[in-house]
């Protein structure tokens, strides 16, 4: 029996196409137009109380109606958003935080460290078949084991007689 050249072409083409290399999870944009997260609306124009008052215009520097996401974001949630200033350290509202938080000594290029750590991890715990067939999240595989059950872990603080809220049904997960 002879087998037709083009199904061992796209049997082929299959075949190689389940070798693609993406990483633990492929989260790319759904096409090639603008990415609307990096577009930031402008404040409105507003005349100023004091023309004389006004800072001396530096190019390349900020405007007065330049958008300030972290400091919007700080006064939505309450905070001070004078108190981002560059530079400026620790506002004096946060110093019990920031004194409490590194009371055990603060490790310095933990990031980095735990990047390392981390990929590290992936290495070994790599697969050894990269070809699939089918859609497989690779991140959900390697850290199956990392995993925490939110189900047992209700039952286990309900049986230790800690008031828990009410959970939704297993199947829903």
């Amino acid at each position: 029996m002879r087998i037709p050249f083009g199904v061992i072409v796209l049997a082929g083409a299959l075949a190689v196409a389940g070798c693609a290399q993406k990483g633990l999870r492929l989260i790319e944009k759904p096409g090639t137009g603008p990415d609307e997260f990096l577009v930031l609306p402008s404040k409105p124009l507003s005349a100023p109380e004091d023309y004389s008052s006004l800072p001396a215009p530096t190019p390349g520097g900020s405007n007065i109606t330049d958008p300030t996401p972290q400091a919007e974001a700080v006064a939505a949630l309450g905070g001070n958003p004078s108190a981002l200033v560059p530079g400026a350290g620790v506002p004096s509202g946060d110093a019990a935080l920031v004194t409490a938080s590194s009371r055990y000594g603060v490790e310095q290029g933990v990031r980095e460290t735990v990047a390392e750590e981390d990929a590290a991890f992936r290495h070994r715990n790599r697969r050894v078949g990269r070809i699939k067939l089918f859609p497989v999240d690779r991140y959900e595989q390697l850290y199956e084991k990392q995993t925490l059950d939110p189900h047992a872990a209700n039952e286990q603080f309900r049986r230790a007689g800690v008031a828990t809220p009410s959970a939704p049904p297993e199947d829903s997960f």
